[in-house]
């Protein structure tokens, strides 16, 4: 079996950050999902599972953080191309999200992009051309 990542994020709305998920490319799987949670699909071996409020505090003693205050997490997630980084965070800004919560930062050989989603969950989109980082390095002296 491959390692595979679920992330679970409190929501406040259920039907809206499934609509946003899927608008920045997920599937939603309906076997795990119910009035309580949405499991979205990002590729093979990553998940993002979107909880109710009250679903979430039944996996944590913890109090919900509100991340439109503060910062909890970043989630990177790796695109194919630039083109593929500013479509993502288009449609997330157009979905209900915030484009661009920090400045754009382009090095050539890696272009990177954030958003938040509704709920202010961070995500850094980036595409690296992995041969010009290779060649960015400095020789040892």
């Amino acid at each position: 079996m491959p390692k595979m990542i679920f992330i679970n994020l409190p929501v406040e709305d259920l039907a809206a950050s499934t609509r946003f998920y899927q608008a920045i490319g997920c599937q939603k799987n309906e076997q795990f999902s119910d009035e309580n949670a949405a499991s979205m699909v990002w590729s093979d071996t990553i998940f993002f599972h979107l909880l109710t409020h009250d679903h979430f505090s039944t996996f944590s003693p913890k109090p919900i953080t509100d991340t439109q205050k503060t910062a909890a997490m970043l989630i990177a997630l790796s695109r194919d191309s630039r083109e593929e980084v500013d479509s993502i965070v288009e449609a997330a800004a157009t979905a209900g999200g915030r484009a661009d919560t920090r400045e754009r930062q382009d090095m050539g050989f890696m272009y990177v992009r954030t958003f938040e989603d509704p709920d202010g969950h961070v995500f850094e989109t980036m595409w690296m051309d992995a041969a010009a980082m290779a060649g960015q390095q400095t020789e040892p002296a």
